[in-house]
């Protein structure tokens, strides 16, 4: 096992070099288009809960404007998000600054997402397994449906990607996002008006209960 995840560290690197390489013209052009018409910063930088409930800072291109309403509260990221940023979450364009993630070792390519550091609190003791492993730009969650998958079936999905890991099912993983990518399938531009963040769900669910 030990040697299997060295091989999947080394791939991840290789592979991510190459496919910076080979993207690197449509990042240029996508972080050019998004100064022009959103200005600066170029880039989405979030901190999220990463492997052992560790802080990673991840990067990705900005997809969203900076607009308000009346009261100076941001406009919900459906409204934020122009046709450009529609387009670059679409074909995934926005995760390409990632790949620098993936080499720095704070990512994956395939592993459960990182989510938000709020979300910490409200996992159960068998979905925090999520965190035994480095989180992915993509994972088994991900290939089953993305942003339309629930939240119970979502981190089912990364304690049984844990549970069952090999380099046989990161390379089922990789060629399945690839498909997905492609499609365009699963991506929501805005998935807080589709489903509840995982913290106010769950804490729905404890007042009612």
């Amino acid at each position: 096992m030990i040697m299997q995840r060295r091989v999947k560290r080394l791939l991840d690197i290789v592979l991510a070099l190459l496919i910076l390489i080979l993207a690197l013209p449509v990042l240029l052009a996508a972080l050019l288009l998004v100064r022009m018409q959103l200005g600066a910063p170029t880039l989405f930088v979030q901190e999220r809960t990463g492997r052992w409930q560790l802080p990673v800072r991840i990067f990705k291109i900005r997809t969203m404007s900076d607009e308000r309403d009346a009261a100076g509260n941001l406009l919900p990221d459906g409204l934020r998000c122009g046709p450009l940023g529609r387009v670059l979450r679409r074909l995934s364009i926005d995760e390409l600054p990632q790949l620098v993630n993936v080499i720095r070792g704070d990512l994956s390519l395939i592993g459960p997402r990182p989510l938000l550091p709020r979300y910490d609190a409200w996992y159960t003791e068998r979905e925090r397994r999520r965190f035994d492993m480095r989180p992915g730009i993509t994972g088994l969650a991900q290939i089953h449906g993305r942003n339309s998958v629930v939240w119970d079936r979502r981190l089912a999905l990364d304690v049984q990607y844990v549970d069952e890991w090999s380099l046989w099912l990161d390379l089922r993983i990789l060629a399945a996002t690839v498909t997905m990518v492609l499609s365009g399938r699963g991506v929501a531009v805005d998935p807080s008006a589709e489903m509840l963040d995982l913290d106010k769900e769950r804490g729905v669910k404890c007042v009612s209960t």
